[in-house]
């Protein structure tokens, strides 16, 4: 069982990596972000919810992302493991994710941080945002607002597990393909260790 917490700040590249990843390792990839945007798009209470914390490029509450996974978690136990894409963003969700894996048996296998200069990922994300329509990668000062929530508040989750032997940042500034070599020989060396 495979399970990969990959980690780093809005426009790191964690979905474009999570895709070669996934065809690699053959696991699943869950990225919290799609499922709340997919929710929103569905008018769901859950997306309501979600919604206004987005639009100002704030996190969304511990306890609203900490269910989507549990419901991940008891809908897809039989996979071979997963991808976890913006998730655990604080020290209470990476807490609470831990017991949930402890009682299906499972544990997170490492944590790869694509770690990214600022300048480099507002260029990034406004490009996305053009390409994609992204209100949240449309304004700089939304974009600005989320690197620095995420500094705040997410940042210190590198400390949870590197606390557990299973942190392992990557330079996530290269070329799509280099960043991907990186970050598989973080985690051949985890399975193999």
């Amino acid at each position: 069982m495979l399970n990969i917490v990959l980690f780093g700040p809005p426009g790191a590249g964690k979905g474009t990596q999570a895709k070669r990843l996934m065809e690699r390792y053959g696991v699943q990839h869950l990225s919290t972000g799609e499922v709340i945007r997919r929710e929103i798009c569905e008018g769901s209470a859950l997306g309501k919810e979600a919604a206004g914390y987005i639009d100002r490029g704030q996190l969304a509450p511990d306890a609203l992302v900490i269910d989507i996974i549990a419901d991940y978690l008891c809908t897809h136990d039989d996979e071979d493991g997963t991808i976890f894409d913006g998730f655990p963003r604080t020290t209470a969700q990476a807490g609470a994710f831990d017991r949930m894996l402890r009682e299906l048996g499972k544990e997170v296998t490492v944590m790869v941080s694509l770690d990214v200069p600022d300048e480099v990922l507002v260029s990034r994300l406004l490009l996305r945002g053009r390409d994609s329509g992204r209100k949240d990668d449309s304004d700089e000062a939304v974009i600005r607002n989320r690197i620095d929530v995420y500094k705040r508040e997410t940042a210190m989750v590198a400390n949870y597990y590197e606390s557990q032997g299973k942190y392992c940042p990557v330079n996530g500034s290269g070329t799509i393909d280099e960043v991907f070599s990186l970050l598989c020989r973080q985690i051949d060396d985890s399975i193999a260790g």
